[in-house]
């Protein structure tokens, strides 16, 4: 399946100097061959699908994730979601659980996180490919390269943006964002591994988000 580089015009003049340099250009050749070869996820369709949720002027809040879930039916273009009727992944479990008791909100039965990304939150992966059943498999290939440009247009561009960085990886690739106008908060991993040592529980991001959007004087997310 070919990479459909449709994405939400707003994005368009954002975004449109990275689709135009060779990396870009090399990395669609490379995804366009990993899908026509291999079994990759997510489906064609949906691979730039926290763009296409999340137009570049509704963005209020960014939450930063590394690859997509390369298990069958799982990836659907917005990190830590899971298509309707699949599972929850263990992270995606942790946040729900710090959800409950954070906002008092009943762990949902879908993960499908489209209803946040409908509301302004940019739910990117540092990659937005993967090859099924072989994790980090599309890493270094130029993807990493282009979210970091958007994190740095979304930094540079807008004002009073929610940042979410969850994990060494996230805090990296948000190092770059402007703290003097934007509110960047910070903690451990969902991953079992991070929140059983208490890295994760307890952060409090959901109300803090909300809490610094109304200030803001900016609708909050209904998570």
């Amino acid at each position: 399946m070919p990479l459909n580089v449709n994405i939400n015009p707003s994005w368009q003049p954002v975004l449109e100097a990275e689709f135009n340099k060779d990396y870009f250009k090399n990395l669609v050749q490379f995804v366009k061959s990993e899908y026509n070869q291999n079994t990759c996820y997510p489906d064609g369709e949906s691979i730039f699908s926290a763009f296409n949720h999340c137009p570049f002027e509704a963005v209020k809040v960014v939450i930063i994730g590394q690859d997509p879930y390369h298990g069958e039916g799982q990836a659907n273009g917005l990190c830590f979601s899971v298509n309707a009727g699949v599972a929850h992944p263990p992270s995606l479990k942790n946040i729900f659980k710090e959800l409950e008791t954070d906002i008092n909100k009943p762990i949902p039965k879908s993960g499908n996180l489209d209803y946040w990304a409908d509301q302004g939150v940019l739910l990117l992966n540092a990659t937005l490919t993967v090859r099924a059943h072989a994790a980090g498999s599309h890493q270094n290939k130029g993807w990493e390269q282009f979210t970091d440009a958007v994190i740095q247009q979304i930094s540079a561009k807008k004002q009073d943006v929610v940042f979410l960085l969850w994990g060494g990886y996230a805090k990296r690739k948000g190092q770059k964002i402007d703290g003097s106008k934007h509110c960047v908060l910070t903690c451990g991993h969902p991953s079992p591994l991070s929140a059983n040592r208490g890295f994760w529980f307890g952060n409090k991001h959901f109300s803090k988000t909300n809490d610094y959007l109304i200030q803001k004087e900016k609708a909050p997310i209904s998570w």
